[in-house]
Parts: C-alpha cells; structure tokens; sequence
C-alpha cells in the first residue's frame, strides 16, 4: 500500500501520472522506444513541449496577454542569477519571508543594488510582513509566494509601479490568483508539477531587453523564447511528466477546483493544531501556507512515542527542516484529503492516549 507522502520535494505526485509516466520509459507513443531515448527534436517530443508550454499558460489564465512558458534547468536556484542577469541593471527591490528569499537577495547583489523592503528574520520568518512600501523607480520587486521551510504563505501582494518577480516553486497551481499582476514567475516542478529536473518560467516577454549588460545565451530568457524553451537539450522525463500534472490537474477542474481541497486540507491540519494541546504551531495564523503546515510537539518526550505512531501509519516525510526542526506536512496538490485526515488521526490519538 502506497505511503502518505508529506515530502517537502520531490514530493507526490497523481498516481496516474506516475503510472502514465513509467509506461513512457517503456514505449513512448508506440514507437517501441523509450521517452528518455528518442531525440528531443523528433515530433513525439516538440509536441510534448509545446503542449506543456501551452497548457501552463492556459491554467494560468494568460493567454493572449503576451507571456511566453520556458522549461529550463537549474532550480529555483538558478531563477535567482537568471531573473536578476535579464533585469536588474540600477535597483531591484527584495522581500525577505525566509531561506529562498536571502539566496534570491545574495544572487541579485551580483548584478546591482538590493533594497530590501521589508524581513520577517527578526521573528525567524514565522509571519509575512505587512504594510510595507515598494519604492519607485525599481527595476522590479521580487518576492517568494510559500515558505516551505518556515511554512508562511503570502495572500495579498503589493501594488508596484515596476515589473513584479515570483518565486511559486512551492504554490503554483494551488491557489488562484490575479497571474497577470506578475510579469516573471518562476516555479521548480518538483513540488506541485513533476519530478525534479525542470523550473517552469512564464515570462511576460516586454520586460525583457532592457539591460545593457550582454547575457550568456544560456541565460537569457529571449533566447529560450526564440528557441521554443530547446535552446538545448531538455530535461525530457521530466518536462512530460509535468505536463501529464497539468493534464491531471486540468481534467480535476483547474486551479479553482483544487483550490478547495488545497483549503480542505489546510482547514483539517489547522484545526488540529489549534485544538490538541501536545502540539504548537510555528506560523502567526494570518500567514499560514496551504502547502506547507508547520508544527511542534509541546512535549518533547512524546516525541519518539508519535514518531513510531506516524511510521506505523504509512506517513512519509513528516520531520521539519533541518534548519528549524519539528515536523512540517507538506499538502501540495496531489495529496489526497484522506491523507492528511490520516495524519490528524495519529494526532488525536496521540492526546487521547498521552
């Protein structure tokens, strides 16, 4: 029987997906040859990519509003040099929620000047600040949607007079949102798209071309668009299995549709974090993700006794970061509301039997 899987990433992933996936390293479109062997420039692949490409920037709800979708390598992490290479040449303004975001703020300082608006670090990020401004004449604002170390989410973003930057690696498609407010998001797959291997870039391409610096072809977002995202060879397992996520989650009713269960899920855990008095939770309640619930065990010799209840109940993935400790669940998109009712179960019992 298949694991509970709260892995912060690679995390789960549809049980279709991963069946429909393991049958193309078989034999992809009865070609009698394997996906990850056939050429990235045969037809079978192009159409994988620009079904992809095409079908993020429909759930995204950006069609006809000049965004262009890339598929590229490197992370997150390298979204941190790249955005800053093809944008920032003066001042670019930073919000820092937590670890992604300080590693985003020290790639940016390559480039140019960082004016960072606002920190939660005076807290150890358990909270979203509020209430800050976003000065003007800034190249752009960049910001991180979901915390998944610290377990914060942002709801309300600012209003900017410059280009706004997102790191969504570990909230895209979970939520609706007003995507056209940003104008480059940048989301690794392996949290709520595929397997690690590819960072899904969506791009609105009239704010490209504005530095002066000259940027490596390999860099360079207008080179990737001019390319169809296969400047060079992608990660191909991983692309296709993005867009069978996509295909799943577009056949589950779209990004409104599991908006719900997202919020489900979240309301499940939440409320038993607040009601069980053996366990603390770690975010201010405003600022809390959907994604990524973080808690502690009030009393730390009850630790080991929940630590095998959760084993012996199928749950995976379920310790904290190793930076802050504790436990985190990590809800994303294909993980199941049973799931998590599992999780609040062993909870429960845990107080009951204390």
């Amino acid at each position: 029987m298949k694991k509970h899987n709260f892995s912060a990433g690679p995390s789960v992933l549809p049980q279709e997906v991963l069946k429909q996936a393991s049958s193309a390293i078989l034999n992809f479109n009865n070609l009698d040859l394997s996906l990850i062997e056939i050429s990235h420039r045969s037809k079978d692949f192009v159409a994988v990519m620009e079904e992809a490409r095409s079908l993020a920037i429909e759930l995204l709800g950006l069609e006809g509003k000049g965004y262009k979708a890339l598929f590229l390598q490197g992370g997150a992490s390298m979204q941190f040099v790249m955005a800053a290479y093809n944008l920032l040449e003066g001042k670019a303004a930073y919000l820092n929620t937590g670890t992604w975001s300080e590693k985003a703020i020290a790639e940016a300082k390559v480039f140019g000047e960082v004016v960072e608006v606002a920190s939660s670090k005076d807290k150890k990020h358990n909270y979203i600040p509020k209430n800050y401004e976003v000065p003007k004449g800034m190249d752009y604002f960049h910001c991180t949607s979901n915390n998944t170390i610290f377990g914060t989410q942002i709801k309300d973003f600012p209003e900017v007079d410059c280009p706004m930057v997102s790191d969504m690696s570990s909230d895209i498609f979970s939520r609706n949102l007003d995507f056209s407010k940003f104008d480059l998001i940048y989301a690794g797959a392996q949290k709520n798209m595929g397997p690690a291997g590819t960072t899904l870039v969506v791009v609105k391409e009239d704010i490209l071309g504005k530095v002066k610096r000259p940027i490596p072809n390999i860099l360079s977002y207008a080179q990737h668009i001019a390319k169809d995202s296969m400047f060079n060879t992608p990660p191909v397992f991983a692309v296709y299995t993005s867009l069978l996520t996509l295909r799943w989650l577009k056949a589950q009713g779209r990004i409104s549709a599991i908006e719900e269960v997202n919020d489900k899920k979240a309301t499940l855990i939440y409320s038993e974090i607040d009601l069980n008095p053996l366990f603390d939770g770690y975010v201010a309640k405003e600022d809390r993700s959907t994604m990524s619930a973080t808690f502690n065990i009030t009393n730390e010799k009850l630790k080991p006794k929940f630590d095998d209840m959760v084993k012996e109940a199928g749950i995976n993935g379920l310790n904290g970061h190793r930076s802050v400790g504790g436990y985190r669940a990590s809800m994303y998109n294909a993980l199941s509301l049973n799931s998590v009712g599992v999780l609040v179960d062993v909870m429960s019992e845990l107080e009951r039997t204390a």
